[in-house]
């Protein structure tokens, strides 16, 4: 099978300066990648690069972003926007945020897609009502004419998971989705970003620092340290027999944790 992502050796800059250097991971159909480090390591800026959310001052400086054969970064900002929500889709940390607070939940929804095809609103509705059925959210017609700040971080976070995959897309970007949420709640997102997997066979690059999720979902993960990748390979190869120093110190480092009960 051909790769849906592939990265190659890409450097990513802010004002000049480097902060991922030299990464390169690909990503089949269905796949899901985990990809793991400390703050500032760099995670989320190879996300927001694919999607080209770098900012003015974020620039990839060297190699190629390939999706289904062609060069993101070759593409201008509205060659781009031709893929963004249709066949690459994002949850972000604090889906809340990402919302506009003063405009109902449906209003938004309906926005992403008639951005990318024509449908009434009431086609809309009806298929973010199934989605969000299918993610737990039961009371659909209450939540599409909620606004965000009427709505749990769970049930928020549901949204951000309805908005994104309401295209059906092909890849998912999910950016610590799990990490401003409860513990009870966590495990329920995880298991719809699973079901959503199942559902529509989407590859998904998840950004998390949580061990144990990565476990869960990933196929594959790549450990980053100060925006270079210390260990690339299969979950449980790296999980349990990390072969690179820094991937052993996160391993025992979430041993202890564990440990401790936290």
């Amino acid at each position: 099978m051909s790769s849906l992502l592939r990265v190659e050796h890409v450097t990513i800059s802010y004002n000049g300066k480097p902060v991922v250097q030299d990464v390169s991971f690909e990503l089949k159909q269905g796949e899901i990648l985990g990809i793991v480090g400390e703050s500032g390591s760099g995670k989320s800026t190879i996300i927001k690069a694919v999607m080209g959310l770098l900012g003015e001052e974020g620039l990839v400086t060297k190699g190629d972003i390939w999706y289904k054969g062609e060069n993101l970064t070759d593409m201008s900002t509205k060659e781009l926007r031709r893929y963004l929500g249709k066949e690459i889709g994002m949850v972000f940390q604090d889906c809340k945020s990402a919302l506009c607070p003063v405009r109902k939940i449906g209003a938004q929804i309906y926005e992403a897609v008639s951005e990318h095809e024509k449908a009434s609103r009431h086609e809309v509705r009806n298929r973010a009502g199934e989605i969000m059925k299918k993610i737990g959210l039961n009371d659909a017609d209450r939540v599409l004419d909620s606004y965000p700040f009427e709505l749990s971080g769970g049930m928020n976070q549901r949204v951000g998971i309805c908005t994104a995959m309401i295209m059906r897309p092909k890849l998912l970007l999910a950016d610590e989705p799990t990490s401003a949420l409860d513990v009870t709640v966590q495990k329920q997102v995880v298991e719809e970003l699973l079901f959503m997997r199942e559902e529509y066979n989407t590859a998904m690059i998840l950004v998390t620092h949580n061990i144990g999720v990565v476990r869960m979902m990933a196929d594959r993960v790549l450990v980053l340290q100060n925006g270079h990748v210390r260990e690339y390979g299969e979950t449980e190869n790296v999980l349990e027999n990390p072969q690179d120093s820094y991937t052993k110190k996160l391993m025992e480092s979430v041993l202890r944790l564990k440990k401790s009960g936290m």
